[in-house]
């Protein structure tokens, strides 16, 4: 079974990234487009999401959209015609957050473990040693993970699998288990590998792929990579947007 997919590790590898939020925290660069379509140094947000995707196997791609969903349409078509592929999953009509999005677009995915990816995140995690250590682990999910500021936080035991989740904000938190001793708190990458076995435990609605996890994760391995070295970004701010055009211009010119 491994060396089959293995074999599908060639260009029909297939991912999803969901780029149908609202991108409020931009502020009024979002008020007259998507966040998908932000500029970065000459290429849209959307494009760069898809290009990294793309440079790891990941080639056959299907995205969510909602708003301004006529023009994150034109983008695949342009995107389309030099040469990537990409599918739309419409959420015009209601917006499903990541894990409602995924369900509903369950009839893209095949037999093979897929890629979720976020647009928003600039990152230059080699998705290839997530993918393996993902088929090494043999669990429902791979989640990369990163230390760094924030205030939700999953919950991993020293095996790097699943075990919680924390807001360290509001002081919420949720176990899988019996206990939280030698649990660690480390932050959601947004990009994971997922078995397609996983459409058996979901259903239609409006919920988070962490959500789904959390809930899993008692009866269900759910394994973490972490990856502390190299960055990642959300470009969710204008500061960080400014940060991400600056780093990459400046990795282009040295690197």
């Amino acid at each position: 079974m491994k060396g089959n997919r293995q074999q599908a590790k060639g260009k029909y590898m297939k991912a999803m990234i969901f780029a149908a939020g609202l991108g409020k925290r931009l502020g009024n660069i979002t008020e007259s487009i998507p966040k998908a379509l932000v500029d970065i140094n000459g290429k849209t947000v959307l494009q760069t999401a898809v290009e990294k995707c793309s440079a790891y196997g990941f080639k056959d791609i299907i995205i969510n959209v909602h708003h301004f969903a006529d023009m994150v349409e034109d983008e695949v078509r342009r995107l389309n015609k030099i040469g990537f592929r990409i599918s739309v999953s419409d959420e015009r009509d209601k917006l499903l957050e990541n894990g409602g999005g995924l369900y509903k677009a369950r009839h893209f995915f095949g037999k093979d473990p897929f890629l979720l990816y976020n647009v928003d995140i600039i990152s230059d995690l080699n998705l290839s040693v997530l993918y393996r250590l993902h088929l090494e682990k043999k669990g429902l999910a791979t989640l990369a993970v990163r230390h760094r500021p924030g205030k939700r936080f999953l919950l991993v035991d020293k095996e790097g699998q699943l075990r919680g989740w924390r807001n360290i904000s509001t002081g919420e938190q949720i176990l899988t288990g019996d206990t939280e001793d030698g649990l660690s708190e480390i932050a959601f990458s947004s990009m994971h590998i997922v078995e397609p076995e996983i459409f058996n435990y979901m259903s239609e609605g409006i919920y988070s792929m962490v959500t789904l996890y959390l809930n899993l994760a008692a009866e269900h391995n759910i394994y973490t990579l972490e990856h502390d070295e190299g960055y990642w970004i959300d470009v969710g701010t204008p500061e960080s947007l400014a940060y991400v055009r600056k780093l990459l211009k400046a990795s282009r010119k040295y690197g």
